[in-house]
């Protein structure tokens, strides 16, 4: 048994593989010997030191991964809704980038035929971030209009996809060219490309009434301007922080952190009432005590993937040994879709 373990925060050499003994399953427990495991920007935030629910559920060392794919190897007692065998995917605070995971047997779900085991493992995270932001968080009714920031990463395309199911005008913004076709195929019916025009002049010259849900993770390089284009009522999500992060070398720089931090915007609540708007936050990670909400999500998502409304996004795939050549590629902003290791 093989995991990726991180015994302090740094760049890509802090990523190691350790060999460890997996502990029989407890009551309500299984553990799956995984075929793929997906990699979310969080965990290249995990590696940095700075994510802050890493600090208070693990600490040091860590093995970070919150989604998997594979196969049950062995089920605790009281455990009768998989059997050994059975080909699952599932979500875990912490502890994916494993060939073994073990976790309550709440956690996992039946290997949709919609999907392969890679697909899977970069299912979950995604999904459930978009269905929370939309579904949880703002409730937007038909017709209305939609901003999503990266709209050709994980996240944006399965909120591009929710955003069509709830018949929303989406629009999609991405960094580069070649990841038009991306989010076009993925329901968005406006893309802004923001090598090639102004993104906020496209975005007003689209919507000159502003967007009544814009999803942001992007942190200070857009949420003044997210706010700013609003519709009345509108509602900002936020969910990330990624253009205060490095895109490259692995390491934060300090220095631009703290001058980023004293950038972004504080929203002053007489303000928000009175131009009737709303700016939300969350992190997944802090979810998991929530089982309610995770399976009424997930119920709702493997319902819309049986019916053929969703669709995995693009995914790349990497060997276990080569995770920091993952974590590179995802914080270079170039990828499009899912990066998934292999064990």
């Amino acid at each position: 048994m093989r995991r990726v373990v991180i015994h302090r925060a740094g760049g890509y050499e802090q990523l190691r593989i350790e060999a460890f003994g997996a502990r029989p399953p407890r009551a309500g427990e299984v553990r799956v010997r995984t075929a793929a495991v997906g990699v979310n920007y969080a965990d290249c935030i995990v590696r940095m030191g700075l994510y802050e629910s890493a600090k208070e559920y693990v600490g040091w060392p860590i093995t970070p991964g919150f989604e998997f794919a594979g196969h049950v190897e062995a089920v605790g007692p009281g455990v009768t809704a998989v059997r050994e065998g059975d080909p699952v995917f599932g979500v875990t605070r912490f502890d994916g980038y494993a060939t073994h995971v073990t976790v309550p047997v709440s956690q996992v779900f039946a290997l949709p035929n919609a999907l392969t085991m890679t697909q899977a493992a970069g299912f979950p995270s995604v999904f459930l971030t978009a269905y929370f932001a939309l579904f949880e968080l703002c409730h937007p009714r038909a017709g209305q209009r939609i901003m999503v920031h990266a709209a050709a990463g994980g996240v944006g395309s399965a909120a591009l996809q929710l955003a069509k199911i709830l018949d929303l005008e989406s629009v999609g913004v991405v960094g580069k060219s070649n990841k038009v076709e991306t989010a076009l195929a993925m329901g968005a019916r406006h893309v802004i490309d923001k090598s090639r025009v102004d993104l906020w002049a496209e975005a007003e010259r689209i919507a000159p009434k502003g967007y009544h849900v814009i999803l942001d993770a992007n942190g200070v390089a857009t949420l003044k301007e997210s706010y700013e284009h609003l519709a009345s009522p509108g509602k900002l999500v936020i969910y990330g922080f990624h253009s205060m992060m490095p895109r490259e070398g692995g390491k934060p720089n300090y220095p631009k952190l703290a001058v980023d931090w004293l950038r972004t915007p504080r929203f002053d609540p007489f303000e928000l009432t009175n131009k009737n708007r709303s700016v939300l936050a969350f992190n997944l990670s802090y979810l998991f005590e929530e089982a309610g909400v995770l399976e009424d999500a997930m119920r709702a998502l493997l319902g819309w993937l049986s019916e053929g409304k969703l669709t995995a996004p693009p995914v790349r795939t990497y060997p276990l040994d080569e995770v920091a050549d993952a974590h590179r590629a995802l914080e270079s902003g170039t990828t499009v879709g899912k990066l998934v290791l292999v064990p």
